[in-house]
């Protein structure tokens, strides 16, 4: 009864000694040309920024085009994806924000949701 006590403890050690062994060669069987994990997906703060500056970029735009009212347009940006919101004069100054916002670098979608504004508002 008591050898079995030695032979279980050098059987555990063998299996951890085994176990560790196997996760140090796995570790070195990846390739040379694989990209670190964290570079595949931008950092939240950096989509952030991103969308930021790309809403800026759009309202900027919007306030470029001749003949469109942008002062009660809202604009948010989502990895391209852009969205309209808020109020203009007249239905033709709707067509001519969402074709301000699609003209606009790195916009690749627009969701315009403008409504026109009520006389005297």
């Amino acid at each position: 009864m008591n050898a079995l006590k030695p032979l279980k403890l050098a059987a555990g050690v063998l299996v951890v000694a085994v176990s560790m062994n196997a996760g140090i060669l796995s570790a070195y069987a990846q390739s040379s040309d694989a990209a670190p994990a964290t570079s595949a997906a931008p950092s939240a703060k950096s989509s952030k920024a991103a969308n930021r500056a790309l809403a800026k970029d759009v309202r900027k735009s919007l306030t470029k085009t001749k003949g469109l009212s942008s002062s009660n347009i809202t604009v948010r940006a989502n990895g391209g994806a852009v969205t309209l919101a808020g109020t203009v004069p007249d239905a033709a100054q709707i067509d001519k924000a969402g074709e301000a916002a699609k003209g606009t670098a790195g916009v690749t979608s627009v969701k315009n949701a403008l409504t026109i504004r009520a006389i005297g508002q």
